[in-house]
């Protein structure tokens, strides 16, 4: 049994923002940080006051977090960035917010005093005394402190104060995780109040010292317990604020935080076989299970529905036959040929998630190309007369005007290029295209024609499979490549444009060129010959696509499933220590691929890999201090050898995302690890000590806590059968209410009282049977939360084939 929290966050956009550049605007980003770990940074948005960003995230962390804070800065390519303003936001003010909080919230000035982070461990007592009692306080240590100075690291020391008088600890250089182990005692008046102060400062030579967090503490509850001990968090002074009233803009949010108990495997069993049952005996009608699921779904979260059945059938190994079922439902509603999987329905929205699950890898190979031809160009490109802009064209001293006409007729014949490459990429894709991708869009072909056999229909097979590939996916992706990690950042204003044109020209083949299509925006005509080729090559394509054997499906598979997938790879620098002495400088840059089994190498994508880290001997992955290398974007991977010693190898990274991306992906294929450290020393051993914490002993403890819980979901995430399981319990349970007045509609009861069971107690229908299998799993929670652990369920139903 484990607890998870969860964070859904989406950044919307930004308004009224200050000007920070000489030229009136700002090139904002967003900064996302967790308890002061940045955790995400959003694309810059270029040239505005009124930024867009629109990105989504979904993180996983520990249910300890305290804040989230989203920072605003301006990104400056010459001098340090700066800082616009924050939002900061509790875990108890987003947990007062079920429904997750959304809307628009003033950006704060960013104050020193409140930029507070870290830890400091205290040891405090009450002492006897032979005429009084002593109050005595020992400081240990601290980490995770806020680097205050330009070296990344910061001069600690720690004031003490009680009942008008001060003590003072000395002072550690260079070290953002000191150790002090200096004890204090004050004189304790019978019936003590107050408090016991602790602050910790940055000492400076020149200017003054910078604060760096507090802690106070109750002295007559201390009296009470005599001895406590333990990390305390650091805490902001409000009263030494300077922030000042001046208006830095708004940021509009939507952030929810999901909270979790997730029970043993065992307990799910019943719940998963009763879904999977109702998928393989594929039954239709009024009571079907899947299509009463459908129903209670609201629109707010039937995304969130779809992907998460679709995660739990896929790790059954039913994806296909949960899809088929789902087409079966829609087509059997569906009158119109025209408007076949064009609402928002449960099909349409487990399709999108089958195909970033199952089919980003494929999506990357064909559009990653085109996509970087498209941002390296920048050419403008406008095929809207009312939109062209006349531009200045020739040679110095020989300038002339180019006409309205020249410029439509040299955006036609970019974009004509461009949706060629493109077409002519997907044409050569069919082998490229993930087996269970092709089965399932041949059932898709193979439903839709069965349901429209006339000729006067013979596309909308072709439409039907299009609407997913097309327009769902490929034209998504083309319009936004940031949202699916095509590109690092998003598009300027011409590089929008021009794929915004070459996204409507790939809509438009996938409609087959319709007199609809063609009649919405008839300056999109210039396209039409090469339109008219695309349909024909795009419906040759399908032929070829759909033309997959269960046999060869099956083959394709196994010759899947007997290669590790990569999880993630790409390049990076990589850094090694050698013997006892200094720390190589060099490093160098290698081809690394994460799979389920480890972590390899190559010089090139292409060449052979070599196996660098086994994923069972990883220990800890976690983020270097920036004074280690004078970078902020390494990671260290803390390993067993052969011979089970420990080592540690430093990996760079490109950027800040880049490093998020794989400290995520290293943390969940290693997740379950029996040997995964608590702690670890963020710094490197120099010389003869860590610069870290500065102790002599390389094989000390560490001096910082281990993230192993922080992470961001990715499409590409191992499946978590429990977790999918349980998001599922956790809607049915929102909408049972819903589920028993469709089961007495069904059944024809009219009292409320009325148990679902038959003879002898038995469920008589899958409905009834998940009513049992829900009230199973309440009590299973119910007992997690009093402290036993909870009964094995006594209800494990048969599966039917």
């Amino acid at each position: 049994m484990a607890k998870r929290s969860s964070l859904s966050i989406r950044i919307v956009e930004g308004k009224n923002l200050p000007a920070k550049d000489i030229t009136g605007s700002s090139d904002p980003y967003c900064i996302v940080k967790v308890d002061n770990e940045s955790i995400i940074r959003t694309a810059t948005v270029w040239k505005t006051l009124c930024p867009f960003w629109g990105e989504e995230y979904q993180v996983h962390l520990p249910p300890t977090f305290h804040t989230v804070a989203f920072y605003v800065m301006d990104e400056d390519a010459l001098s340090r960035d700066d800082v616009i303003g924050k939002v900061c936001l509790t875990r108890d003010m987003l947990a007062s917010h079920p429904k997750g909080f959304s809307g628009w919230t003033h950006l704060m000035e960013v104050d020193p005093n409140e930029e507070v982070q870290g830890e400091i461990h205290l040891r405090l007592e009450v002492v006897p005394g032979t005429h009084a009692s002593r109050l005595r306080c020992s400081v240990l240590e601290a980490r995770d402190l806020a680097p205050k100075d330009r070296n990344g690291a910061s001069d600690p020391f720690v004031r003490v104060y009680y009942n008008g008088q001060t003590q003072e600890t000395s002072v550690v250089k260079k070290s953002c995780y000191p150790r002090w182990n200096e004890t204090f005692e004050f004189e304790l008046e019978e019936g003590a109040i107050g408090a016991l102060l602790v602050e910790a400062w940055d000492w400076d030579l020149v200017s003054r010292n910078d604060f760096l967090g507090k802690v106070v503490v109750n002295v007559q509850r201390l009296c009470s317990a005599q001895q406590e001990e333990g990390w305390f968090q650091l805490q902001p002074d409000q009263s030494k604020s300077q922030r000042g009233q001046g208006n830095l803009g708004s940021l509009q949010l939507e952030v929810r935080l999901w909270d979790e108990t997730v029970l043993p495997s065992i307990f799910y069993q019943p719940l998963i076989q009763l879904l999977c049952q109702e998928v393989k005996l594929g039954t239709q009608g009024p009571g079907q299970l899947i299509s009463i699921i459908e129903e209670t779904a609201s629109a707010e979260c039937r995304q969130e529905v779809a992907t998460t059945l679709l995660k739990l059938f896929l790790g059954q190994g039913l994806a296909k036959d949960f899809l088929d079922l789902l087409f079966q439902l829609e087509l059997s509603r569906t009158s119109e040929a025209n408007t076949i999987f064009r609402s928002n329905s449960l099909a349409s929205k487990s399709m999108e998630s089958f195909l970033k699950v199952a089919g980003m890898r494929y999506l990357h190979g064909i559009l990653g190309p085109i996509i970087d031809r498209v941002f390296q160009e920048k050419k403008y490109v406008e095929l809207d007369p009312s939109k062209v802009e006349v531009k200045d064209v020739g040679c110095s001293g020989l300038h002339r005007p180019q006409t309205e006409d020249e410029v439509l007729e040299q955006s036609a014949h970019t974009l004509r290029t461009h949706l060629m490459a493109l077409l002519s990429a997907i044409c050569r894709s069919v082998r490229a295209c993930p087996a269970v991708v092709r089965a399932t869009f041949r059932q898709l072909f193979q439903r839709v024609r069965e349901r429209f056999p006339t000729a006067q229909h013979q596309n909308v097979p072709f439409i039907a499979v299009t609407s997913f590939l097309c327009l769902r996916f490929f034209s998504p992706a083309i319009l936004s490549p940031k949202l699916f990690h095509l590109r690092e950042r998003h598009a300027d204003a011409r590089t929008s444009r021009t794929l915004l044109l070459l996204a409507k020209a790939v809509q438009i083949v996938g409609n087959m060129d319709t007199a609809v299509s063609r009649a919405k925006e008839a300056w999109m005509e210039p396209l039409q010959p090469t339109v008219r080729q695309g349909v024909v090559q795009m419906k040759d394509f399908i032929t070829k696509l759909i033309d997959i054997e269960e046999k060869e499906e099956l083959d394709l598979q196994r010759a899947l499933n007997s290669q590790a997938p990569p999880v993630k790879e790409g390049p990076l620098f990589i850094h090694r220590t050698k013997g006892k002495g200094p720390l190589a400088s060099s490093f160098k840059k290698l081809y690394f691929s994460l799979t389920t089994e480890a972590l390899s190498f190559s010089k090139t994508a292409s060449s052979k890999k070599s196996v660098f880290i086994k994923l069972a001997s990883i220990r800890a992955v976690e983020k270097v201090e920036e004074k280690s290398f004078g970078s902020s974007h390494v990671m260290q991977v803390i390993y067993a050898d052969d011979v089970g010693r420990a080592q540690t190898v430093y990996l760079q990274c490109k950027c800040v995302n880049e490093l998020n991306q794989w400290l995520s992906a290293l943390r969940k294929v290693s997740i379950d690890n029996r040997s995964l450290l608590a702690s670890y020393h963020p710094g490197i051993f120099r010389g003869d000590k860590w610069s870290c914490c500065h102790q002599k002993n390389k094989t000390d403890l560490g001096c910082d806590k281990t993230h192993s819980r922080v992470t961001l979901q990715e499409w590409s995430d191992p499946l978590d059968h429990d977790l999918e399981a349980q998001l599922i319990f956790r809607h049915l349970l929102g909408v049972e209410a819903a589920l028993r007045e469709k089961y007495r509609i069904l059944s024809g009861e009219t009292e409320t009282g009325i148990s679902p069971t038959g003879r002898g107690g038995a469920p008589e229908d899958p409905l009834a049977q998940l009513f049992h299998v829900l009230q199973d799993l309440q009590d299973a929670h119910s007992s997690s939360l009093a402290g036993p652990p909870p009964r094995e369920p006594h209800r494990l139903l048969e599966l039917q084939t």
